[in-house]
């Protein structure tokens, strides 16, 4: 059985971990399609215009160190609100979400665009407090010199960018589940999103096991 599970939301709300956990729990492929934007943006950053970029894109772009930095974060925003750049990408993540086996994608429009027919969908979400603190302590971790307030004012930027384009807006979709981790440990907010997704699951199984 093929099962796409859509996990969309905003930076640092966590969709990224939750997302990896639950590909590892059951066994599915996962992307994360922020990095194909985070490699598109670093490429510009390069030289080249988003266009070149996003159709050059290559596997080893994606492995590149310098993704998680603050400036390829604002360029990725800056070029995934293009709407060329955008539909140069959508073939690639909707093949690997159709993928035997299972797929898993993270990102900020795949239960909107990407995936509208994904069998789950989870919204990840937090305040805008708690998400800076989790990317200030992540950045500070990597010894890049970034301050509480510049990490919350770059954090809350992206967040209008994102919701306010015209292309793709960051919005959950009409019939996502919405998990706030606000005041989860990141432990609960697995198994929060795997009893959704289980039971997304057994509903599907029960439909298609269905003879009418």
């Amino acid at each position: 059985m093929t099962i796409t599970i859509a996990i969309d939301g905003p930076a640092a709300a966590g969709k990224g971990t939750i997302s990896k956990a639950v590909a590892a729990r059951f066994g599915y492929g996962h992307l994360d399609t922020g990095l194909l934007y985070r490699a598109v943006g670093a490429r510009v950053l390069d030289g080249e215009s988003p266009l070149e970029a996003a159709e050059n894109l290559r596997p080893e772009d994606l492995t590149r160190e310098d993704l998680r930095s603050a400036d390829a974060a604002r360029s990725a925003s800056q070029v995934a609100a293009l709407p060329d750049v955008r539909a140069a990408l959508v073939d690639f993540q909707r093949a690997f979400a159709r993928r035997q086996g299972g797929a898993v994608l993270d990102g900020r429009d795949i239960g909107t665009v990407i995936c509208p027919e994904a069998e789950v969908k989870l919204f990840v979400t937090a305040s805008d407090a708690v998400r800076a603190d989790r990317r200030y302590r992540e950045m500070a971790a990597t010894g890049a010199e970034v301050t509480p307030e510049g990490v919350l004012a770059d954090l809350r930027e992206r967040d209008a960018r994102d919701s306010a384009r015209a292309t793709a807006p960051l919005k959950p979709a009409e019939d996502a589940v919405v998990l706030d981790t606000s005041e989860m440990e990141i432990g609960e907010a697995v198994a929060q999103a795997v009893a959704v997704i289980e039971a997304a699951i057994a509903s599907t199984q029960m439909r298609d096991d269905d003879p009418a």
